[in-house]
C-alpha cells in the first residue's frame, strides 16, 4: 500500500495545446447552457413558489375581510332604515356599492393594461454576460 506525502509535489500541470482547448470549446458551451437552463428552472420555481403562497394569503384575507365588509353592509342599511323605508336604504347602499366597484374595476383594468410580464431577469442577465463572455466583450463575474 503506497502513500504520498502531503506536500509531495505530483508535478507541474501539463500545458494543454491550442487544438485540444478549441475542442473543449463544445462541452464548455453546452454546460453553460445546461447551467443557464438549471439556473432558470430555479429561479421560476422559487418564483412561482413565493407567488403562490402570496396569493393564498392574500386570498384567506380578502376572504375576511369580503365578511366584515357584509357586517358593516348590514349595519349601514339598518342604520338608514331609521330615517327611510328599510327598502330605500338597501337600494341607496347598493347603489353607492356599484359606483364604487365601477370606479374600482376602470382603475384596475388600467393596470393591468400596463402590467409587466413575469420574466426571469436574473436567468436572462447572466445569458447576456455569458454571451458578452464568448464574444469576447466582458469578463465573467
Amino acid at each position: 500500500m503506497a502513500t504520498t506525502t502531503p506536500g509531495a509535489s505530483t508535478g507541474s500541470p501539463r500545458k494543454r495545446s491550442l487544438l485540444e482547448l478549441l475542442t473543449d470549446v463544445p462541452v464548455l458551451v453546452r454546460e453553460l447552457v445546461v447551467g443557464e437552463i438549471e439556473l432558470l428552472k430555479q429561479e421560476m420555481i422559487r418564483k412561482l413558489k413565493a407567488l403562490g403562497i402570496g396569493a393564498g394569503l392574500l386570498l384567506g384575507a380578502i376572504i375576511f375581510v369580503g365578511a366584515m365588509f357584509g357586517v358593516l353592509l348590514t349595519a349601514a342599511i339598518l342604520a338608514l332604515s331609521l330615517i327611510m323605508p328599510g327598502w330605500l336604504a338597501a337600494l341607496l347602499v347598493a347603489a353607492v356599492l356599484l359606483i364604487i366597484a365601477v370606479i374600482l374595476g376602470l382603475i384596475g383594468y388600467r393596470v393591468l393594461k400596463k402590467g409587466i410580464p413575469p420574466l426571469p431577469t436574473e436567468t436572462i442577465s447572466g445569458l447576456k454576460k455569458d454571451l458578452n463572455v464568448i464574444r469576447g466583450v466582458g469578463k465573467r463575474e
